[in-house]
């Protein structure tokens, strides 16, 4: 059958995949990830209750005494939700000590690892295929005996296909002729475990593998070498494939796995294949994975980034509003998230309204047009505005007109070096008049001040209000980037007079403030 009947076959039948998560077992093997017993207790409970995972491969066998105490609980927790034949462990052939410690742990499946390829056979285990198999098949004895499943891993599967065929073959034709059913498999589970496949040969591979044994239950265990995981994970359900194994953002061994989320999204609106999982859920499992691994998820990982439904483009913005026109398949609410408009030099004017209206704000044309240009101002100085700066943003534009200014800045050079106090040189225009002055300070805001001071003092012989008290502050929302605000108080007229300034830098912020007050004087004498 070709490629073009397959897929049309495909779409035809709607197939079922059972998704198998292995993040706390092949994600631990990230680098400097490790987690701790009651962590992966609750990331398995997550998995297994809240996205409903069809199955999560937990540990490898005989690790240490931590890894256990983690197997016992997940078993104990799987086995209360009714879910205890959804809970897996890698185990090796190893004369029974992986049946052992798994059956110890309460559980009741083991992934067996054997050798899927000719290669790993006889040079890693230095046997032949035949002993090799013989002792495959005593450990599944064992492990029937001892009251567990077996799912059998083909260890560089991908590899034995490329380089030894017949050894694949061998293998599997001993283990599938066998009909007592002491050496029975459930699952074979077929890992690109270098990621050195790419589509058009996991589809030869599978089909073949299909041909030979149409009967057989195949999942693919795909790595992510040559970010190929989830076109290869793709390839292998598109030829026949009932199972993939995914993890949590993608982590595992090297450049890890299939991410859970891209492939589920992929699989529902591409195929239109059906799953268990819930979609809701991805977001939030992300984020705790991401919290317990400390590996951060890019913010542009598809499904969930923190900036994947961020429109950035006002146009884009101003499509939305338009019969949705920059919408796809990935709805933002359907991975229980939101759509998020930017705000910065390239939002526009309907990344600001989109903005304001999910604050509650409305403002007039004229209003909207200076926020604008202010977020526009403000977006050039720092990467991005957030929703949480813009009533900052909107109380500091209307409460300050700045057409109306008497006391304009029109330059400023502040500086700091090393043993030397800092310095500001500045030329301001006070009605309609320019003047410059320049001073040294405690600080390179101080510096400004006596600058301005010197002006006031000598070409205006007017007293320039003194600074009562000096307060900074990070409008919410946690960013490292975030702006500035600073309220100043002023002694003045035996009262205080205070003004605010807001920008991406706190000298700046502390200037925009200053000249606020000045005109405010100016207006009143």
């Amino acid at each position: 059958m070709g490629t073009a009947q397959q897929i049309n076959a495909y779409h035809r039948t709607l197939p079922f995949i059972e998704i198998m998560d292995s993040t706390l077992r092949d994600g631990e093997q990230t680098s400097t990830v490790s987690f701790l017993p009651h962590e992966k207790l609750v990331m398995a409970r997550k998995l297994l209750k809240a996205v409903n995972v069809d199955r999560i491969e937990v540990a490898s066998a005989r690790v240490s005494d931590g890894e256990k105490e983690a197997v016992t609980m997940i078993c104990k927790a799987a086995q209360q939700m009714g879910r205890l034949d959804s809970v897996e462990v890698l185990g090796f052939v190893d004369g029974g000590k992986s049946v052992d410690w798994i059956a110890d742990c309460g559980g009741k499946v083991i992934n067996l690892l054997a050798k899927g390829s000719l290669k790993h056979c006889t040079q890693q285990l230095h046997k032949t295929p035949e002993e090799h198999i013989s002792d495959i098949k005593n450990e599944i004895a064992y492990a029937h005996e001892k009251g567990l499943s077996v799912n059998l891993y083909l260890e560089d599967w991908s590899n034995g296909m490329k380089d030894s065929p017949e050894y694949v073959y061998q293998v599997m034709d001993a283990l599938t002729s066998d009909p007592l059913p002491l050496t029975s498999i459930k699952r074979f589970m077929l890992p690109d475990t270098l990621g050195v496949m790419n589509p058009l040969q996991v589809i030869e591979y599978f089909r073949k593998m299909m041909k030979r044994y149409p009967q057989i239950h195949f999942d693919f265990h795909a790595h992510n070498d040559y970010d190929l995981a989830v076109s290869n994970s793709l390839a292998a359900v598109l030829s026949g494939a009932k199972g993939l194994h995914v993890t949590v953002n993608g982590l595992g061994e090297r450049c890890g796995n299939a991410p859970m989320a891209s492939v589920q999204a992929i699989l529902k609106d591409q195929f239109h294949a059906k799953t268990n999982i819930n979609e809701s859920q991805l977001n939030d499992i992300s984020r705790m994975v991401e919290s317990f691994s400390g590996i951060g998820v890019a913010p542009n990982q598809p499904i969930v980034g923190e900036y994947v439904f961020t429109q950035v483009a006002g146009v884009h913005a101003d499509g939305d509003s338009k019969d949705k026109l920059y919408y796809n398949e990935l709805i933002p609410e359907r991975f229980g998230r939101k759509r998020e408009y930017a705000l910065g030099k390239n939002s526009g004017k309907a990344n600001i309204l989109k903005n304001l209206e999910e604050l509650g704000l409305e403002l007039t044309p004229e209003q909207t047009r200076r926020v604008t240009e202010r977020i526009t101002e403000l977006g050039d100085k720092k990467e991005i505005v957030t929703q949480e700066d813009l009533p900052y943003i909107v109380s500091d534009v209307l409460k300050h007109d700045v057409s109306d200014d008497r006391v304009k800045l029109i330059s400023y050079v502040v500086n700091t070096s090393y043993g030397l106090k800092p310095g500001a040189n500045i030329r301001v225009e006070i009605n309609g008049k320019q003047y410059e002055a320049g001073a040294t300070g405690d600080g390179q805001y101080d510096a400004f001040v006596k600058a301005l001071r010197y002006i006031y003092k000598k070409y205006l012989n007017r007293t320039f209000p003194s600074l009562a008290n000096y307060q900074v502050s990070i409008p919410p929302g946690g960013r490292t980037d975030a702006l500035v605000q600073t309220v100043i108080s002023w002694n003045y007229h035996d009262g205080i007079l205070r003004t605010r300034g807001l920008d991406a830098d706190q000298t700046e912020a502390a200037i925009k403030a200053t000249f606020k007050m000045l005109n405010i004087v100016e207006m009143n004498l």
